[in-house]
């Protein structure tokens, strides 16, 4: 039966690679994790005049360069002055040139959210009145194609290495200190620090391209990489390879010096390769709270600490599985995990299991904001398969636990003499010395006796392995947990899976937000909400007396209303006027003037409350501007009011 399971054992870790992969490969670009809340003009306004700028409002702090927020006239020509500037807050701006003509503009904006995520998007306003345009206004795919497809791999394997050699190192240190000496073992911890070696170095090289053009030829642009050297997430992945130069030396003493102590001097080694490895581990799980989505947002100064905590804690249980699993099944017949071992990561495991409940608990709070963005955000979506497969694999583990009460230790005979003479050579090397003594005795009676001595030698070795890895085997109960610790090492390469796509997807409270901001900018813009903005430029002829004046009627029904009044300058700078008076006159019915005084508020801008509008029709809304003793001048424009 256990000969019969290397190829079973071989199609289902194929099969779990191919769902991964699907996983990642389905994911699509990454999804903004800043999202676009507002902006002036809105989506899909039509302005009587030109602006003299255009403004965004994203749901946290972006980074953008030149080229980040652009103006395009109805021919794709570039009209803003290429410089934007955030004006504080997460609102950020760029200056329009002056004098465009009537027509519908598209503006495009492509930067990197707080979170390392590009945003992308697009949409059109109007100058006048609407026109064609030869700019499409569908948004721009940010950290899609090619370069996406890799990022995303990348930050796959960058995970799994991690926890691999995290993980590893706190199996042989917590569990199995005898495991150091293991080769299989070893191979496991250093091929997980390879990989997420290899890794960082591919998302420092793709990060340029990914966050910008997402051409695969810029993903050497020596100039796009030293961009990327002075952001967030740049000093993250430079901090993470100066931290595996520090695990390398780390991995060389656990699997070097270490395996070659004696117990007594094992154990005052091991607590201080526990403290240097806690130190370096918990620093490379800093670099992704530092620079992903525990980094902003809400309670970032204890989310960050909790993102630590939550990464240490799937390594040490996910990675202390995979070492597990690979001793099983790979680990030399003479040296096996033995029962205690697998008791003792039993404990370390439910250990972690409790640590991700209560810290996942907590950053599911704080990125979902309520119960219905569960079902109804594809982060929500997501969230719930990757705890229906947490739930899966804590009960596989349980199962294993059981296997693992009932595990007896069959370690052959050779294991326990081994035990008993500490300095004493293994089975395998009694036997090549046993064999060698044969060749050297066989060597007097010609070249042709030694030959045969020596392949006598090596046969005899290897049906001694054979024979200790059937005595290993014999026991049902391990034959249990290795599968058991198998199919919990295949629903974690997919959890791991859905965590990277999870990562990779806006939060569920943050698509909520834009949502919101969504909805009420389309409400601000939307006629069947009755609310009415006019302009109105005028000139009083005086010095200083140029201008807009801005009307805002709300909700503009029959009944009461507030209106609000605007002063700016050419510039689009607020300014104050002396004197400013509204009149509302239904020249059909023979109504007003009606006339509104409003109370200044802050410069540029006063209100009045509760002015009411008799009957529903076609009103003049007529505005009076004094900027001096003398100069004043009355602007008007109809507006359908109920």
């Amino acid at each position: 039966m256990t000969q019969t399971i290397a190829p079973r054992v071989r199609t289902l870790v194929l099969l779990l690679l191919a769902a991964a992969c699907a996983l990642l490969a389905g994911a699509g670009p990454a999804s903004a994790h800043a999202a676009l809340t507002g902006s002036d003009p809105r989506q899909g306004a039509v302005v009587d005049r030109a602006p003299a700028q255009v403004s965004l409002t994203f749901s946290e702090s972006v980074s953008m360069d030149d080229d980040s927020l652009r103006v395009l006239d109805p021919k794709g020509k570039r009209v803003d002055d290429g410089r934007p500037a955030g004006t504080g807050g997460t609102t950020y701006t760029v200056k329009l040139h002056a004098g465009l003509p009537d027509g519908t503009y598209t503006v495009t904006y492509q930067v990197v959210s707080a979170d390392s995520h590009p945003v992308a998007g697009a949409y059109t306003f109007s100058v006048g009145a609407p026109s064609e345009t030869s700019v499409a206004a569908s948004a721009t795919e940010a950290g899609g194609g090619v370069v996406g497809l890799l990022y995303g791999l990348g930050r796959y394997v960058s995970y799994a290495g991690f926890i691999v050699l995290v993980g590893g190192a706190a199996f042989v240190l917590a569990c199995w200190p005898r495991g150091s000496g293991v080769r299989v073992v070893q191979r496991l911890v250093v091929s997980g620090w390879l990989a997420l070696t290899a890794a960082t170095l591919l998302l420092l090289l793709l990060r340029g391209s990914y966050t910008g053009s997402g051409r695969v030829g810029d993903v050497f642009d020596l100039s796009l990489l030293g961009e990327v050297l002075q952001t967030k997430t740049g000093a993250s992945l430079v901090s993470r390879l100066l931290l595996l130069a520090a695990a390398a030396l780390f991995v060389a003493v656990l699997f070097g010096a270490y395996d070659k102590r004696e117990d007594e001097e094992k154990r005052d080694l091991t607590f201080g390769l526990a403290v240097g490895g806690s130190v370096v581990a918990a620093g490379l799980a800093a670099t992704w709270a530092m620079s992903e989505h525990a980094s902003v947002g809400l309670q970032a100064g204890l989310a960050m600490p909790v993102d630590v905590v939550h990464l240490l804690a799937v390594a040490a249980w996910l990675g202390g599985l995979a070492t597990l699993l690979v001793a099983l099944f790979r680990a030399p017949a003479d040296t096996p995990v033995p029962a205690s071992a697998v008791r003792r990561f039993s404990r370390v495991a439910f250990t972690c299991v409790v640590t991700l409940v209560a810290t996942g608990t907590y950053q599911s709070w704080r990125q979902m904001g309520s119960w219905t963005a569960f079902t109804d955000t594809r982060y929500g979506q997501l969230l719930l398969l990757k705890i229906g497969l947490v739930a899966v694999l804590v009960c596989v583990a349980r199962l294993s636990r059981r296997w693992t009460a009932r595990l007896a230790d069959t370690a052959p005979a050779v294991i326990r003499r081994r035990e008993k003479e500490q300095a004493g050579a293994p089975a395998g090397r009694t036997s090549e010395k046993a064999g060698a003594g044969e060749a050297t005795s066989g060597a007097s009676k010609g070249p042709g006796a030694a030959q045969r001595a020596v392949q006598l030698a090596r046969q005899r070795a290897a049906m001694d392995a054979a024979r200790q890895k059937r005595q290993r085997d014999a026991d049902p109960h391990r034959f249990g947990l290795r599968r058991s610790v198998l199919a919990e090492a295949g629903v974690a390469v997919v959890l791991l899976a859905v965590t990277t796509v999870l990562t990779q997807t806006e939060p569920g409270r943050t698509e909520e937000e834009a949502e919101a901001g969504i909805s009420s900018a389309a409400s601000a813009s939307d006629p069947s909400t009755g609310a009415v903005t006019l302009d109105m430029p005028f000139d009083t002829g005086s010095r200083d007396g140029k201008g807009v004046v801005r009307v805002e009627l709300d909700p503009a029904r029959v009944g009461a209303n507030d209106v609000h009044l605007y002063a700016e300058r050419p510039d689009g700078s607020a300014f104050d006027i002396p004197e400013v008076k509204v009149a509302f006159t239904l020249e059909a019915k023979d109504i007003g003037p009606l006339p509104v005084v409003p109370d200044h508020i802050t410069t540029g801008h006063w209100s009045a409350g509760g002015v009411q509008i008799p009957m529903a029709g076609d009103w003049e809304v007529a505005v009076t501007v004094r900027t001096s003793d003398i100069d004043q001048v009355t602007v008007s424009k109809n507006a359908q009011i109920g």
